[in-house]
């Protein structure tokens, strides 16, 4: 079950834009009590750098916290971070890629005190040296390293309240001792997701609407082990362990159906059980070799993925009326969807730094995949006149990618420095099925190979005036579920299906940046997106490749690749400290405009094709164009003149605008906070989406009459008081960056 909510969940993955600024707006407020004589937002030639070792916003929040209140940083559902103008964020930590899977690397991070980050880097634009997808940007996160020997860390402990309670509790700690470093992290919590439906569709004739309950517990336990060892003046040795448990048992889905056609109308309730459990293990070995004194060095690393994930569900569909009583059960599917990947990557990077300041990287990566899908879905019908349906399928998908690049970086002055540089990809996949229902799907083997160029331009007009300019080109390769061929049922009518057939998308960007004084900035954004990843409603009644026409019309999600699509946005902003520091603010806004030219006319999986009840063809289509507003603002109050008591006030509102599946209505959220620091204890309070507004609804309309409306309340508003303790020598210093060896896996176990 937990799957289907996400696959539902990822339907509104175009939303993340809009909410994304708010995010922005509260992590501005993380920012507020540093001096003005340092320079908290900056930025460098190829990213935003904001220091908040220093600041007390920092204190008693969790790093998922402090990340939404990052300038260019949102989140809007509490699950996923996006950087202004891009399709996803990817989370490095120390320049290392995280290899836990989406939910687990949320957890991770609400776990996480946000006492122990030095700083974060926004690469909104990554150069060729970086493996990443589409137009992803990236969030490195700078961990805090003891400067002298000893031990620091601290324990978390934090109680949310929404629809249901829920409570978490991390422990950190960092040692050192001569060469040594050592690092460590455990945390964990228990919580129950409650989301509330109302799914309805159909024509001006017939209709299915299905409304209800969503609720997924969750117990989760895991953390990180770091190990840095100075072999010599010139060569460090690291091991970096990641892992994360999540246990989700009894998670249910009670729907109310009514389906109603020109004859009659029909209910029935649905019935979802879902017992899942899922383990994340990485391991990244890194060697460093500085082979001069001017900064060059060899970069090796090594890593090792390992993720299990067992679902079991049981769809139970029972007979009502109109008093919404429980009848006899109609069907019962049993679904037994395990997924294992083992992933293997290894990368070579050297750097060059030349006394004229030219800097030349090359390097190269290989990642070998596999992935294990043995399903199996039964179905029985409580009636003599069908019979039992048994469809396993054992999927199993390798894929090899190879890569190499080429950068050369130039200060030509002190105004005028650049960067250009191209990858070269070759990717090879092969996805096999002992069971498919099509001979196509047995076997779908692809072999492509892409180059990918990339430039950016820094100016530094003045000591006040700065403008850059980036463009590159990325892949968007599936997420691993994604192209397991399998179904998530909500209803017996409705569902999402994952496709195998989907091939990697081409992304091209391009952004252009004006920063004033360090703290007034305007940002342009456009993205081009060929063959675009989505997830796509057909309805109507299913006609087969041979001519069979389904008795009922039913709704599916599906899996594919959609048209082409266009993202354009301007963003003004201000980050800025007033009356001597007192009062810090980060507000932005701007306007985006989607153009969307996509259209569907046939399920990939099956060859089916739809039919109204007149028997006329039917064609899902979306060539719609949108401008929307954007507003973000986070603002925290210094209450007294010690710097112990803080007021936070935060907003985000994101107009109306068009994404794949219809019109995504206005979404906005007003937060607020109250924290008091006592020596080395900090008490916080937040209150979330106070006006309770932070609520998904889509619309659409088709020419040939087929409307499709989603309600989607996540109880976004909720309560959260937590209580943080440092303890030890808090004296820091920068830790040395690693890149990680995995770099395209964490995003695709989602």
């Amino acid at each position: 079950m937990k799957r289907t909510l996400l696959s539902i969940a990822i339907i509104f993955g175009t939303c993340a834009y809009a909410q994304e600024k708010k995010s922005d707006t509260t992590k501005t407020k993380n920012i507020e009590g540093i001096t003005l004589t340092k320079q908290v937002f900056k930025k460098q030639s190829d990213r935003f750098v904001y220091d908040v070792a220093a600041s007390p916003v920092a204190k008693g929040n969790t790093t998922f916290d402090l990340l939404k209140q990052t300038p260019l940083l949102s989140s809007t559902d509490d699950k996923t971070l996006k950087i202004a103008g891009k399709n996803n964020a990817l989370i490095y930590i120390n320049g290392r890629k995280t290899n836990m899977d989406s939910e687990s690397l949320v957890q991770f991070l609400k776990n996480t005190p946000a006492e122990n980050i030095q700083k974060i880097e926004v690469i909104t634009v990554p150069g060729s040296e970086y493996q990443v997808e589409s137009s992803d940007g990236i969030i490195n996160i700078i961990l805090k390293k003891k400067m002298s020997d000893g031990l620091n860390g601290n324990m978390r402990m934090s109680n949310t309240t929404s629809k249901y309670n829920g409570s978490q509790a991390s422990f950190s700690a960092n040692y050192r001792k001569d060469k040594l470093g050592i690092s460590a992290s455990l945390s964990g919590g228990e919580n129950i997701e409650a989301q509330t439906y109302t799914l309805r569709n159909g024509t001006a004739k017939t209709s299915n609407e299905s409304k209800g309950d969503i609720d997924d517990p969750n117990k989760n336990i895991g953390g990180y082990l770091n190990i840095d060892y100075q072999l010599n003046d010139k060569s460090n040795l690291a091991l970096s362990w990641n892992t994360w448990a999540n246990k989700s048992y009894n998670s249910t889905v009670n729907l109310f159906n009514t389906i109603k056609t020109e004859d009659e109308t029909k209910y029935t309730w649905s019935k979802n059980k879902e017992d899942s459990r899922s383990y994340n293990n990485s391991l990244n070995l890194n060697y460093e070799l500085k082979t001069d004194s001017l900064g060059s060095k060899l970069n090796v690393n090594a890593a090792y993925l390992n993720y299990r994930r067992f679902q079991f569900t049981d769809n139970r569909t029972h007979a009502s009326d109109v008093n919404m009583g429980l009848g006899k059960m109609t069907t019962q599917v049993f679904q037994d969807l395990p997924q294992i990947i083992n992933n293997f990557s290894g990368m070579i990077d050297y750097i060059q730094k030349f006394k004229n300041d030219l800097t030349i990287s090359v390097g190269g990566n290989y990642n070998k995949t596999k992935t294990d899908n043995d399903s199996k879905n039964i179905s029985y019908f409580f009636d003599p006149a069908k019979d039992t349906e048994s469809k396993p399928n054992h999927f199993i998908y390798d894929e090899n990618i190879y890569g190499v690049y080429l950068t050369a970086e130039k200060k030509f002055s002190d105004k005028i420095s650049g960067k250009i540089g191209a990858r070269y990809e070759i990717t090879n996949s092969l996805g096999t099925s002992d069971n498919a229902p099509t001979e196509a799907l047995k076997r779908i083997e692809r072999n492509y190979n892409n180059i990918l160029p990339y430039l950016s331009f820094n100016y530094a007009i003045n000591d006040k005036n700065n403008i850059s300019y980036s463009f590159s080109s990325r892949m968007r390769r599936p997420s691993f579920w994604e192209i397991n061929p399998v179904k998530n049922i909500l209803t017996d009518d409705n569902y999402t299906q994952n496709n195998p057939f989907v091939k990697a998308s081409p992304t091209y960007n391009q952004e252009l940046t004006y920063m004033f004084k360090n703290s007034y900035f305007l940002i342009l954004n456009h993205s081009y997106i060929k063959d675009a990843i989505t997830q796509v409603p057909l309805q109507g009644y299913p006609v087969s490749p041979d001519g069979t026409v389904g008795p009922n019309p039913v709704l599916r999600y599906i899996r594919t690749n959609f048209g082409n699509k266009q993202e354009m946005s301007a963003m003004i902003g201000i980050q800025k400290s007033f009356f001597k520091q007192y009062w810090t603010t980060n507000f932005n806004i701007g306007v985006q405009h989607n153009i969307n030219n996509g259209s569907l006319d046939m399920d990939p999986t099956t060859g089916d094709r739809f039919r109204n009840q007149e028997g006329k063809d039917i064609v899902y289509t979306n060539k719609t164009n949108s401008t929307s507003l954007l507003i973000q603002t986070n603002n925290t109050i210094r209450l007294d003149k010690k710097k112990t008591w803080f007021f936070g006030v935060n907003y985000f509102f994101v107009d109306k605008q068009q994404i794949e599946l219809g019109l995504l209505k206005g979404l906005m959220s007003l937060d607020l906070s109250l924290k008091k620091m006592w020596n080395d204890w900090t008490f916080a309070v937040n209150v979330n989406d106070v006006l309770n507004t932070n609520i998904v609804k889509i619309e659409d309309f088709q020419e040939n009459g087929n409307y499709n409306y989603i309600h989607q309340n996540r109880y976004n508003r909720n309560f959260t008081v937590s209580l943080t303790y440092n303890f030890g020598n808090q004296k820091v210093k920068k830790v040395r960056d690693i890149e990680g060896a995995s770099d395209s896996i964490k995003s695709r176990t989602r």
